[in-house]
């Protein structure tokens, strides 16, 4: 029997994945409230509701993780936001900074013919905007080599493939400085006071960004 889930259980799904995805655990009640802008009472209740569907492992204090059922289908829904995203990028033209939102309401349309001739369509993306890898038909993700920008040292040089943070003012924000996925950046000076960086963006152009923003910039070294 196929198990229906509602736009609010399939968000809580993503959230459990994206957390685990980050600390490499299961996720805690309070992690989820927060990644979800929600009361830990409210996630509680789903909790027990998506426990009794079996698509999360659940035991009160000790965290969450998703079942196959569930991992299944979280991976799903971010195939079809990252897809989504895409689309709108290259074929609407909008900007990084504001497909997320739009994403989140198309991520939850449920044809599945929909979704493959968008892939199709598409040419069968691997990235997404901001560099996240798009799992595909059969849930497999991508996997290259990146780290974040704090890891490497003075006079290395790396390519930004992705960005760790998706808020639109911090988008906007590396906007303002023309850093862009494919941006090549030369670290010039690390700061001993803060660890903030000198670096020269595309073989130009020399600007200081703080360690927050360093830390947030995924790079393939060069």
């Amino acid at each position: 029997m196929i198990m229906h889930l509602s736009t609010a259980e399939e968000n809580y799904l993503k959230a459990i994945f994206k957390i685990s995805e980050r600390s490499e655990k299961s996720a805690s009640t309070n992690a989820i409230a927060k990644q979800l802008n929600t009361s830990p009472a409210s996630v509680t209740d789903m909790l027990k509701r998506l426990s009794e569907k079996k698509f999360i492992n659940y035991e009160k204090y000790k965290g969450v993780t998703l079942t196959s059922e569930g991992s299944k289908s979280a991976t799903q829904l971010i195939r079809k936001h990252r897809l989504w995203e895409v689309f709108l990028v290259k074929k609407l033209r909008f900007t990084w900074d504001q497909v997320h939102e739009i994403a989140e309401q198309l991520e939850h349309i449920q044809s599945k013919e929909l979704i493959m001739r968008l892939d199709a369509f598409l040419d069968y993306p691997k990235f997404d905007p901001h560099g996240d890898p798009i799992p595909n038909a059969d849930g497999k993700f991508t996997i290259r080599n990146q780290s974040p920008l704090t890891d490497m040292f003075k006079g290395q040089t790396g390519s930004l493939v992705g960005v760790k943070e998706h808020q639109s003012d911090f988008l906007q924000y590396l906007n303002s400085q023309n850093i862009r996925l494919g941006s090549e950046i030369l670290i010039l000076e690390i700061m001993a006071y803060d660890k903030s960086m000198r670096i020269k963006l595309d073989q130009k152009r020399e600007i200081v960004i703080t360690n927050m923003v360093a830390q947030n910039l995924l790079v393939k070294k060069l």
